[in-house]
């Protein structure tokens, strides 16, 4: 992705669209380098060279390394977390935990490696993003597990722990960025279509919803 150079004399408003599309290209290159190499084998040189910035520029949108590779997962889990935190108790949990399903899915399709490094930073301990599982993502958390206790108690859906079913639903739908290597493999593709991501997605609400004793909804 080519990266443009703001001029003093451009707009704030044009500005403002150079310094998000500068971001958007570090970010991506950032991404690239830290799935291949990880933290430790990625430096803000190498970034720099991928994006075609020179590295003191690259400092000017990003101080550090780490602050560059925290925002690089920030950016995924805010995604995961948005579609996350829009479930409701008066909702239709088939429909809810059909429409989380996709978008997440739609995450891992179109952003793996995201997806990849926060896997890695959590196999290695989760230090850099310690604070990030702070008390209020703490609350955040058990405010969606009191969504599904509240659809259980109501009737809607059978009891399971909701907890357990939380993180199924991540790791389920995670596994599809994360272990894409081994899926193309045992699956005989070079790799994975947005088909094959479309039937996995179908495969994945029968299996779900239907283990919560719910009926999955017909897709529009």
């Amino acid at each position: 992705m080519p990266v443009e150079t703001p001029s003093t004399h451009t707009a704030t408003k044009t500005t403002g669209r150079i310094r998000q599309k500068n971001e958007e290209a570090i970010l991506l290159a950032a991404a690239e380098e830290f799935a291949v190499h990880g933290y430790k084998g990625t430096s803000m040189n190498s970034i720099a060279l991928r994006v075609g910035l020179p590295k003191a520029n690259l400092h000017y949108y990003f101080s550090s390394k780490l602050g560059l590779y925290v925002e690089v997962m920030r950016n995924i889990l805010n995604l995961w977390d948005s579609a996350f935190s829009n479930l409701r108790a008066e909702d239709d949990p088939a429909t809810a935990l059909a429409g989380y399903i996709r978008a997440k899915m739609e995450f891992s399709r179109r952003q793996p490696l995201a997806s990849k490094i926060f896997a890695m930073e959590v196999i290695s301990g989760g230090e850099c993003m310690s604070e990030h599982f702070n008390q209020d993502y703490h609350q955040w958390f058990r405010g969606r597990a009191a969504v599904f206790q509240a659809w259980i108690d109501q009737g809607k859906m059978d009891p399971v722990d909701p907890v357990h079913l939380i993180f199924l639903l991540w790791g389920s739908t995670q596994h599809y960025a994360d272990f894409s290597s081994s899926i193309s493999r045992l699956t005989g593709r070079k790799k994975q279509t947005k088909e094959d991501f479309a039937k996995a997605t179908d495969n994945l609400i029968q299996i779900i919803l239907k283990g919560c004793g719910l009926t999955p909804p017909a897709q529009a």
